[in-house]
């Protein structure tokens, strides 16, 4: 790993490289979901502060394109008053991201593509899916 001598000069004032703001050409649309990719590795993440492969701080803000797999889908009873969904998207671009699937709790599997509705639940504030296609499941 690569560590900077202490006789190389490093910038430190300014804003911070990684940190995921709201500028420019990253949230032209409205419902933008934002992540990270490392700078060194190229590793994509949701909401780090250092890379999960190289431990690297320098990531930059990149926008995702909005279509995913479900790789993981379950529904949970707790702190709500009615069922809701809670899934592990794994997005085109290489991150995964916890979410909510719109649709029916019984018709939601891993394996499903998705596509971004909202990027944050105004109530939970995590992003929130569709399916792309409609499931079609064999009764067994």
């Amino acid at each position: 790993m690569y560590h900077p001598s202490g006789s190389v000069a490093r910038q430190t004032a300014g804003p911070a490289v990684g940190v995921l703001e709201a500028t420019g050409a990253a949230t032209q649309g409205t419902d933008a979901m934002l992540f990270q990719r490392c700078t060194w590795c190229g590793t994509a993440m949701y909401h780090r502060l250092l890379c999960p492969v190289c431990q690297g701080s320098e990531l930059r803000t990149e926008r995702s394109e909005g279509t995913g797999t479900v790789r993981h889908a379950t529904v949970v009873h707790r702190n709500t008053p009615a069922a809701r969904n809670v899934s592990l998207v794994e997005m085109a671009e290489g991150f995964v991201v916890r979410g909510r699937v719109m649709g029916p709790l019984i018709g939601i599997h891993s394996g499903d593509r998705v596509r971004l509705s909202q990027a944050k639940d105004p109530v939970r504030g995590e992003p929130v899916f569709q399916l792309v296609d409609e499931p079609y499941r064999a009764w067994t």
